[in-house]
């Protein structure tokens, strides 16, 4: 029993260390200081292995303990090593409990925070309503008297195109669409200073979301661009060299293999060694896509109707590789030094210049002699407000009626140049810088009826197809041949391409005086027969009207009707007397009585019979037989024209 009692009281004296021991765990386990928050992890991972090195050397003093601590009692110092101890662990506790809640409180922060910015944007939501009321007449009044206010004027267009896009769902009760389109108009005018004739133009032809990206794209710059001249150079050697002068410049696009498009550069464009000597000529992309449509060949006539500056025409010159001979001709005197200035430089040999009116051009050049025409037609300029925006206010409907009407009589008069029977040409391409349809699908649609002529394919691998219907005008379906270009979809000038070939030299009027002299003649017998049936029937109502009078009045005087031997004894009405006598019968050979002498002593059936007999109807010939006398004529035209050839 006295043993155990022994082995007990040692027991805790044996997990008490002496003081050269107590020192030596006081120099592995110092007391760390405080850190900031951020060294958090390194302290938690230093305290653990700190506590480790304190549980094995615990472990290793444990059975160490000599008697003559066990003599002596409870040490006093073992008592200051656990004090120390606890305070030790105290501090790294207190630690710990300082980063919690330090995290806890930002953590409070943060969703306080986010619970104040959610509860603010609701309430701003509730304020504003999605519902965009228009401005009443006073609010316009008033504004009419101040100064005009850009940035409200430009955020109500976006919320009248945004009610626009989706109108059902958006629009202000008992608002009707045009009040917001009026509205819009208003706006427009005031904030980009157009004038009321091209707003409601553009208006009518765009919907209001692409109307704006329109509108906006004019307010910028289009991209300068370069055309390599193919007769003196290669675009790869023009484009070193000019990298070289400090021009930042890449390829066009795909499309386009001899374009250059500028960025930046540190010498004028237009003033180089290289533009000098005719190397590039400055030209916008969109003037490449006429020359492209127009695809001249080697050795042909071609014919430039608009030449000035010369951009065009150089470049079929350069496609041509100066070969066949061009008409380059304009008609303002002024502009030919230009253009004969830049086909110097080009080093153009094979084009003559010309000064003529482009409607007098077939007189001069000749009916039927070239192969292909490029008319770049005068136009109201609409494409290209972002280069001159005079456009804005200087345009109205009377000057647009008269573009178009000069545009029709140009495009006529390339139409009698162009030769139906050339071998590789027989095109006409039409191209205006303008985005009216008056200018463009309505000029070509009446080239289509007054000539024989028929659109093909551009060969253009983009742009937006012309209209085939715009409001109440109905065009030709072939009129999606045609190709439009605009600023805010293709990123260069607005602009429209048709291509047209010629199928016959015979203009449709004179066809139809010669082929269809039969089908005119049966119209006029028709018209003869109508208008006599309708004389007939006339005199047949007004015999009945007097027959009928003279029954009466014989019911009245005898109260009986004769018998039909004395009526014939009576006398006659004088129309019948002359209708008998242009039928060359007699009163005795007349079987009726004198109330139907208007059947002049036939059935009606008889009647229609010889009137079939003297005015027999024509029939119209079919369509298969006009077109096979269209073709029987040409084909001797042609073999007229190889006949005299070889004399």
């Amino acid at each position: 029993m006295a043993i155990s009692a022994q082995h007990k009281r040692k027991g805790p004296k044996a997990n008490k260390a002496s003081p050269k021991k107590r020192q030596k765990k006081g120099s592995f386990a110092p007391k760390t200081p405080k850190e900031p928050e951020l060294s958090d992890h390194y302290e938690s991972s230093d305290e653990q292995e700190v506590e480790e090195q304190h549980v094995e050397f615990d472990g290793d003093e444990a059975g160490s303990g000599s008697d003559s601590d066990s003599l002596f009692g409870d040490d006093p110092l073992a008592d200051d090593d656990a004090s120390l101890q606890g305070s030790d662990d105290d501090g790294s506790d207190s630690d710990e409990s300082d980063i919690e809640k330090k995290s806890r409180l930002i953590d409070e922060k943060r969703t306080k925070e986010e619970k104040e910015g959610e509860e603010e944007l609701q309430l701003n939501i509730k304020e504003e309503s999605d519902e965009f009321r228009l401005p009443t007449q006073e609010e316009l009044e008033e504004e009419a008297h101040r100064p005009p206010d850009l940035p409200n004027l430009l955020r109500r267009i976006k919320e009248i195109v945004r009610v626009l896009s989706n109108f059902k769902a958006l629009r202000q009760d008992g608002a009707p669409r045009k009040d917001y389109v009026e509205q819009l108009k208003r706006d427009l005018i005031s904030y980009y200073g157009y004038n009321s004739f091209l707003t409601g133009a553009l208006v009518e032809m765009f919907p209001a979301v692409e109307l704006v990206e329109l509108i906006e794209a004019f307010e910028k710059p289009r991209p300068m661009c370069l055309r390599t001249n193919t007769l003196k150079t290669r675009r790869r050697d023009l484009a070193d060299v000019l990298i070289n002068r400090g021009v930042n410049l890449a390829p066009l696009s795909e499309w386009s293999k001899v374009g250059l498009v500028v960025y930046d550069f540190q010498v004028p464009i237009g003033a180089t060694p290289e533009y000098m000597a005719g190397y590039y000529m400055l030209q916008s992309a969109s003037s490449f896509l006429p020359v492209m449509a127009l695809a001249p060949q080697e050795k042909e006539r071609i014919v430039d109707m608009a030449a000035a500056p010369g951009g065009k025409t150089t470049y079929i010159a350069a496609l041509m590789k100066n070969s066949g001979i061009i008409f380059s001709n304009e008609m303002k005197e002024p502009r030919l030094k230009s253009l004969t200035a830049n086909l110097h430089r080009m080093g153009v040999t094979n084009t003559v210049v010309c000064n003529y009116d482009g409607k007098e051009l077939p007189k001069v050049l000749g009916v039927n002699a070239v192969d292909r025409v490029l008319l770049d037609a005068p136009c109201s300029g609409t494409g290209v407000i972002s280069k001159d925006e005079s456009v804005k206010t200087s345009k109205s409907s009377d000057e647009i009626h008269k573009c178009a009407h000069l545009q029709k009589q140009l495009i006529l008069a390339a139409i009698d140049m162009v030769d139906a029977n050339s071998k590789s040409g027989g095109y006409i391409v039409y191209s205006t810088c303008s985005i009216l349809v008056a200018e463009n699908e309505a000029v070509i649609d009446y080239a289509l009826k007054k000539r024989n002529v028929k659109l093909v394919p551009c060969g253009l691998s983009f742009g937006v197809k012309g209209f085939v219907r715009f409001r109440e005008q109905r065009f030709h379906p072939s009129l999606e041949n045609t190709r439009r270009f605009y600023p805010h979809v293709h990123n260069m000038d607005g602009f429209f391409v048709a291509k047209l070939q010629k199928m016959s030299n015979l203009k449709p009027s004179a066809e139809k005086s010669e082929l269809g002299e039969t089908v005119e003649k049966a119209q006029n017998m028709t018209e003869e027969e109508n208008a006599e049936e309708d004389d007939q029937q006339m005199l047949t109502e007004d015999d009945t009207k007097i027959e009928n009078k003279v029954l009466e009045k014989e019911v009245a005087e005898n109260g009986k009707l004769k018998s039909p031997g004395t009526t014939n004894q009576k006398k006659e009405s004088p129309v019948t007397l002359k209708r008998r006598k242009g039928a060359g019968l007699r009163s005795k050979d007349m079987n009726f009585p004198a109330f139907f002498s208007h059947l002049n002593g036939k059935t009606p059936l008889e009647q229609k019979q010889e009137q079939k007999k003297k005015y027999p109807k024509l029939k119209h010939p079919p369509r298969e037989e006009i077109s096979k006398a269209r073709e029987e004529k040409r084909r001797a035209v042609r073999e007229g024209k190889s006949s005299s050839n070889k004399e």
